[in-house]
């Protein structure tokens, strides 16, 4: 565990607790995560992970901008959920990006878990992508990632981080059942 890693852990939560309360300086703020933890990811060949937070760097500027400028009314998305066709294209997206990443990595590179760490990639996007959008759905595909993810952190030996996608994962449990309470849902 290095002193980088923690601060970036520390952002994490800040930006994840600031998401759920729906408040846009999760965008900011989780920037700065991204662009820290591409470093540390680099650093122990998690390739796939480490580019991963370089197009979160990108989502985290669209996120922003959607929370902030977006929706009819250019103030702000509100929660919504994904109908059933654009949520099963979502999630076949992952899968492509999966593989395609993953035979890449396998190919390519040194990658320490280059499949596993290419589906969890893969994924992120999409639920990183419907986070952006406001879109209730995020929140039960990060539960299932960030348990992927703490497994994996494990193995790598990044402790602090295991601990913070344990966090993640409650955190994302809280902002499912914030989300589906939300007034733009229920009327």
């Amino acid at each position: 565990m290095s002193g980088l890693e923690l601060f970036a852990a520390a952002l994490g939560v800040i930006a994840v607790w600031l998401t759920v309360k729906q408040n846009p300086w999760c965008w900011p703020i989780g920037l700065v995560m991204v662009l820290l933890y591409s470093w540390i990811f680099y650093e122990v060949k998690l390739y796939s992970d480490m580019l991963l937070q370089v197009v979160y760097a990108v989502l985290q500027l669209y996120g922003w901008w959607q929370w902030t400028r977006g929706g009819a009314q250019h103030q702000g998305r509100p929660v919504s959920q994904l109908q059933a066709s654009a949520l099963l294209q979502g999630l076949a997206l992952g899968a492509l990006g999966s593989l395609l990443l993953g035979a890449a990595m396998a190919h390519w590179t040194d990658a320490a878990q280059p499949w596993l760490d290419a589906a969890l990639t893969a994924f992120s996007l999409v639920a990183q992508w419907w986070m952006a959008q406001k879109r209730v759905q995020c929140w039960p595909l990060w539960v299932a990632l960030d348990v992927i993810f703490v497994g994996l952190f494990i193995y790598k030996a990044l402790y602090l981080t295991a601990a913070l996608y344990a966090l993640f994962t409650l955190l994302a449990l809280q902002g499912w059942r914030t989300w589906r309470a939300d007034p733009a849902l229920q009327s």
